[in-house]
């Protein structure tokens, strides 16, 4: 089968909105390439080639995607640049469009090239399907193949999840992990101890790839899995909701939120960059939420609110 590569040269800033507006033409996944992640791996011996040169230019990213190269594709990628033209407008910055044609195993290939097993929390390691990885006596491993998936862990965004989730995660707790793309902090979140797991994506074909994700980790006991725009489709209430979104979807988040969370139970919301982390707080505190701290990295943020007033 034929796919197009449609690449596109972005701020940092716009990267996840980018990311969903591949999503949401149908993308099954996306490569982000970060020079300034590529430094930081140069740096702490994570890459292949010990005399690879850092990257000088990191003021700018690159995502692609691959979309089927059938009759629907011009319509896809007219969608596509329509939403990128109102991403630019908001972001005030330039985005370059690409497309070049690639066969499957060039896409599989590509995959491969930008994801490599790596410790993203204190016992969290995500290992690619394809490598080997010897555990530690404290290590807790999720399998993951990003190239079926949105999300490999290793993203500032997600792996701030993992983090906190390390710390909040105990035996026999509710979670709800809400927009779960790959699935990571959800299976995240049964290795850790949950007893039940809620993990629901508004793309079905998110929620395919999260089964396949989760099946693989052999967490699918713990693991209820659908299709949910937000919370819509969650029942119940959680100790802990996960949402690893973008700024404008956890505000959204905030409207029904309440009605999810168990007594003294925590949202953890990430994907939000620094500059929307006040709006972010300020719709918290109209719902009655109180922050309970921030985490920030390389210019994103994840914060962990609960219910009230704190004490």
């Amino acid at each position: 089968m034929k796919w197009t590569e449609v690449s596109i040269i972005t701020t940092h800033e716009a990267t996840d909105i980018i990311a969903e507006a591949f999503r949401d033409v149908g993308a099954q996944g996306v490569v982000i390439e970060d020079p300034a992640l590529v430094n930081d791996y140069i740096r702490a011996g994570m890459w292949d080639y010990e005399d690879m040169p850092e990257v000088e230019d990191t003021g700018s990213v690159t995502v692609k995607a691959y979309l089927p190269l059938d009759d629907k594709m011009p319509a896809r990628l007219e969608r596509f640049r329509t939403e990128v033209d109102r991403i630019s407008i908001i972001e005030k910055g330039s985005c370059e469009i690409s497309c070049k044609d690639v066969a499957d195993e060039d896409w599989n290939e590509n995959w491969k090239q930008y994801f490599h097993t790596e410790k993203v929390g204190q016992h969290i390691v995500i290992k690619p399907s394809w490598e080997d990885y010897t555990a530690g006596s404290d290590d807790i491993v999720i399998e993951l193949d990003p190239g079926a998936a949105f999300g490999t862990g290793t993203h500032p965004t997600t792996s701030m999840c993992i983090r906190a989730l390390e710390e909040l995660v105990r035996p026999g707790m509710t979670t709800f992990d809400v927009g779960t793309g790959s699935g990571v902090l959800a299976i995240a979140e049964a290795k850790l101890g949950a007893g039940r797991v809620v993990a629901k994506d508004y793309d079905p074909n998110a929620v395919r790839i999260a089964e396949e994700n989760i099946c693989m980790n052999h967490t699918e006991d713990v693991i209820e899995t659908g299709v949910s725009d937000l919370l819509a489709g969650f029942d119940g209430r959680a100790d802990i909701i996960s949402a690893n979104l973008i700024a404008d979807l956890v505000i959204r988040l905030f409207d029904d939120v309440s009605d999810y969370l168990a007594p003294g139970g925590v949202l953890l919301a990430s994907g939000i960059i620094e500059e929307r982390i006040k709006d972010v707080t300020d719709k918290a505190a109209e719902k009655g939420f109180s922050v309970d701290s921030i985490d920030e990295l390389k210019g994103w943020a994840a914060i962990r609110f609960r219910l009230g007033t704190k004490p």
